[in-house]
Order: structure tokens, then sequence, then C-alpha cells
């Protein structure tokens, strides 16, 4: 199988322009709703997280744990603004994120918990606090990773490559990283699914994967420009992709099938890291094969490097059908 990507750009570039549109109008909509692009989790956002299960061995457990009844508690508590997530397929489980309590505040809450759903499965009972300067400080430190990583790759391209080699990669991952977080900016908005540091470190984790996918792309149309370089560019990078496209699928897919797994066996907290990973996985492989390489050869063929043998190269030449 031989793919045409010249001249099927158009097609390319619309299917990702769809879902970078669709992603941006998620975390505009989430900015407007919830002052965020993403809805941050107790580490970005600060507070204390209390989550219970109902031990049905001593509760009654016919009917799942009502939203509403915990709302109208936390009210009574003085909670009101506390945000409530009823979990577990039978509904048994709850997790209630607050603002900072103390340790009676934290103690009154669970025991009118149990007081009012039943006893508590003491071993399944979690409470975290982080303190919102904390919080703060493991957001600004995300973005200093994502943004050093970003600077790096186009350190190391630049020089093992050329500029627009690591300035056209650094496009495409951030088509990967766009589309990733607009996923989960629709989770949060229609699940109510937040993100935490893991959320970070599957971001950086995409970055590197899909940076290595491009690399072994670019670096095969860069020895067929050295070994044919009286062909047109575009004709150059249909053959380098065509050539790695093999080894992107089967890389592809081995990284996601055991995500997958996890995923669908996996804890709640695992489940939406590989949900992630897959995600930004699946977008860098498309970018790699059909972005950034398609946007390296418009770039040459509008810097006048369609052909790179010839003498006039630095002229505008015409692109070829």
């Amino acid at each position: 199988m031989k793919l045409d990507i010249i001249r099927q750009r158009p097609f390319w570039w619309l299917i990702s322009s769809l879902f970078i549109v669709a992603s941006l109008i998620g975390m505009v909509i989430s900015w407007q709703q919830l002052g965020a692009p993403l809805r941050p989790g107790l580490d970005f956002a600060g507070g204390t997280r209390i989550q219970i299960v109902r031990d049905c061995a001593q509760a009654d457990c016919t009917a799942p744990i009502d939203s509403a009844d915990v709302r109208a508690l936390l009210a009574q508590q003085g909670l009101e603004t506390g945000v409530i997530q009823v979990a577990g397929d039978d509904g048994q489980s709850v997790s209630i994120r607050t603002r900072n309590l103390d340790v009676d505040e934290e103690s009154t809450l669970r025991s009118a918990l149990a007081s009012t759903f039943g006893p508590l499965d003491n071993q399944s009972t979690q409470i975290d606090s982080v303190g919102p300067v904390i919080g703060q400080q493991l957001f600004a430190s995300g973005l200093i990773a994502l943004i050093v990583a970003f600077a790096g790759i186009v350190i190391y391209l630049s020089v093992r490559f050329q500029l627009d080699y690591a300035l056209l990669a650094i496009v495409a991952l951030l088509h990967d990283v766009v589309i990733t977080m607009g996923l989960f900016a629709w989770l949060g908005l229609l699940l109510q699914v937040e993100v935490n540091s893991l959320f970070i470190v599957a971001l950086l984790t995409i970055v590197g994967f899909s940076v290595n996918d491009t690399v072994v792309i670019y670096d095969r149309i860069r020895e067929n420009i050295k070994l044919h370089p009286e062909r047109h560019i575009n004709d150059l990078v249909d053959d380098g992709v065509n050539q790695t496209l093999t080894r992107s699928i089967n890389t592809s897919l081995t990284t996601v099938l055991p995500l997958i797994a996890i995923v669908l066996f996996g804890g709640e907290t695992l489940k939406f890291f590989a949900l992630a990973l897959i995600t930004g996985f699946l977008a860098g492989a498309y970018s790699s094969i059909f972005v950034a390489s398609t946007l390296l050869a418009w770039w040459r063929v509008q810097s006048g490097q369609a052909i790179a043998g010839l003498p006039e190269a630095g002229q505008p030449v015409e692109e070829t059908p």
C-alpha cells in the first residue's frame, strides 16, 4: 500500500483542523464555566478531597447514593460550594472536593456521611489535602516542564537537521497536545473528569513519543534528498513517509494496545492517564505522517527549495500537480 500524502494534503489538514477547532471550542467553554481550559483536579486547585465507599456488608446498598442528599449534607456543614461526584458501577462510592478542612472538620464530615448513608468501608476511604500554594506550584512546574521539553526539541532538531524541521515538528507536537487537551476539556464538561499532575506527565510522554516518530520520518526524507537531489520535494516526502509507514503503524499499535487494557481494567486514576496517552499517541502518529511531513513539503516549495539539487534552488519553484 502506497499513500499519496502530498496530493491528498488538503484532506489530511481538514481532519486535523476539525479536531483542533473542536478542542479549542471545548477549552473555551470550559474556561467560561470553570475559569480554566480544563477542569482542575485537587493537585492544581487545592483543597480537601474525601472519597468514601459504603460498606454494603452492614449498610443497605439497594439504591445508589443520591448526590442531592450529599449536597444537602454539605450545606448543613457549611460546605455548599463542594464538588460532588458519585462513582462506582453501583453508585456506592462518592468523591467530595471542598475547601481545605482541618482535622476536626474532616472528622465531623465523615461522621455525618456515615450517619446519613450507613457504615463506611474504612479501608476504601481516602482523604487528601493540597494547599492552594502547592497547587499553583505544581501547575507552574508542569508548564515549565512542557516549555523546557519544546525548547529542547527545537535545539536538538536544529542541530540534527535544520531549523525549519524543528519548527514544523513543534507545530505537529502542538497539534497532538491541543487535541489531547480538547478531549479532556469535553470530558471535564460532560463527565466532570479532572486533570491532575499525572496529566502533565501524560503530555510530556506524548511529546516524546510523537517527536520520535517525526524524527524517523524526517530522517528518511533527508536521506532521500541527499540521494536524489534532482527530484521534487513532494516526491521525496511521499517516498519517505511510505518507507517508514509500516514502522510507524506497528510502533503505534504495540504501544496503544496495552494502554487500552489499562483503560478497560485499570483503576480510575490510571484509566484516564492511559486514555490521555492513547489520544496523544494516535494524534502523534497521525501528525507525524500527515501533518509534519506535508508541512515540510509545503514549506520547501514556498521557500524555493522544492528541488535541492538545482542551482536556482533559492528561487521560487512551482509545485508539481
